[in-house]
């Protein structure tokens, strides 16, 4: 496949500024400036998947400090439509959200969600969910969605499928149609002024596809670069293989975005869960800044706490678990969010009783903890730039995995592997010359 790099750069409505590199790790501290307010990297982005996060208004959003949230194309291009977003000029003013919006492409959800799609050189085939009338998804109609909702940052249409499929040549088609749609959308973004396209970088876990695929979108000079069709089923380790792979393949000048991290499988899994198990999402967080990417976004915050999860630096405690009904004290101590933090400071002071109440039978039990959990990812990605901002993130590492399984020694394995392959020893005070 030969390089069809475009003869000019792609005008850009962002810029970034790299502040600090980890002297250990790949891990990077830096600013991301976009149309609608500055972004700290690294940052997890909530996803408010039709214009709403469910389980808080966007006074409370904006409350957290959050700069940057998902909306989903397929979604906002069914319900309101194309025709609404047009006439109120965008996503922004439709949802009442001032600060920056990324959105997908709707692609995933066309594979993944929907019976009968159909992926084509064309772009995707489908029945629409409403009332099963064919519909076509083509790279020029996704950013002309993506227009409409003027979203700042948006995604490619990429060719997804699962990274556990065997079928090596229908990888391979995948990685080069992402290619080609690529330059499709690059064609077809008519605002490059002021919404920024990102590429998407495919190849499943052949990390060899995923090498051509990093040279391919490099090459098209795009203001970011995601890491695209992971967490669909493949095990940690190879993910992190995948992720530490292609960031060593780009460029330091540009966003780096794993997109997703956590699979609905994984997250249906955890939920079943009963109490205080160390796995979950945070880990997953701190081990790929490690590898060097800044830019994520899951569902799993906000779902895990409507089944009455709460994530706490000690790992997620299910307050639907008896051994709550009597604890009065707050979800986390030390925690700074509007529940925890106590009235006497202008906050509401719940406690975990109460939670413990509330989450068997009242929406509000959801709500709560949704603005809880929000508020925790997010100051964990503060607390992350921070320790790389003074180059302290092997140390913070070894703190996390301390006090999230309860000793370090306890830390999975695969996280143990991925770290020790950028310089930190989990299971042992001293650094590795990689």
């Amino acid at each position: 496949m030969a390089t069809n790099k475009p003869s000019k750069s792609m005008p850009s409505a962002l810029t970034f500024d790299l502040h600090s590199k980890c002297t250990t790790t790949k891990a990077r501290a830096s600013t991301l400036h976009l149309p609608h307010g500055s972004v700290p990297l690294p940052i997890f982005m909530p996803v408010a998947t039709q214009a709403s996060l469910k389980g808080l208004t966007y006074d409370q959003l904006r409350e957290t400090g959050c700069m940057l949230c998902l909306n989903n194309t397929y979604h906002l291009g069914l319900k309101p439509g194309q025709a609404v977003l047009d006439a109120v000029g965008g996503a922004h003013r439709f949802q009442g959200w001032d600060r920056n919006i990324l959105t997908d492409s709707g692609g995933f959800q066309m594979v993944s969600l929907l019976k009968l799609a159909k992926v084509t050189e064309e772009g995707v085939r489908f029945l629409s969910p409403h009332d099963g009338t064919p519909m076509l998804l083509t790279p020029e109609h996704s950013i002309s969605l993506q227009n409409s909702i003027g979203s700042d940052i948006i995604m490619q249409l990429d060719d997804v499928i699962a990274t556990t499929t065997p079928d090596a040549v229908r990888m391979q088609e995948a990685m080069e149609r992402s290619v080609r749609w690529l330059d499709r959308c690059i064609d077809a973004h008519k605002y490059p002024e002021r919404q920024n396209l990102f590429c998407i970088i495919q190849g499943g876990l052949d990390l060899d596809l995923r090498r051509r695929c990093c040279e391919e979108m490099v090459a098209r000079d795009t203001p970011g670069i995601a890491i695209g069709g992971l967490s669909g089923g493949e095990a940690k380790d190879e993910y992190c293989k995948v992720v530490d792979t292609c960031t060593g393949l780009l460029p330091d000048s540009k966003p780096r975005y794993v997109m997703g991290v956590v699979s609905l499988s994984l997250i249906l899994i955890f939920n079943k869960r009963i109490a205080h198990q160390g796995q979950g999402y945070p880990e997953d967080l701190v081990v790929s800044v490690a590898l060097g990417a800044d830019m994520f976004d899951c569902v799993w915050p906000t779902r895990t706490a409507r089944f009455g999860n709460a994530i706490t630096p000690h790992g997620v405690i299910h307050l639907r678990n008896i051994a709550f009904a009597n604890d009065f004290a707050p979800i986390q101590q030390d925690c700074t969010c509007p529940c925890c933090r106590p009235k006497s400071a202008g906050g509401l002071g719940i406690t975990r009783a109460f939670c413990h109440h509330l989450v068997a039978k009242e929406t509000v039990g959801a709500h709560l903890l949704t603005m809880h959990n929000v508020h925790y990812q997010l100051s964990l990605m503060n607390s992350i730039r921070q320790a790389i901002l003074d180059d302290r993130y092997p140390a913070f590492l070894l703190d996390f995995f301390d006090k999230y399984y309860g000793s370090r020694q306890n830390s999975p394995q695969w996280a143990v592997d991925a770290l020790r392959g950028v310089g930190v020893d989990l299971l042992h005070d001293i650094k590795i010359d990689t």
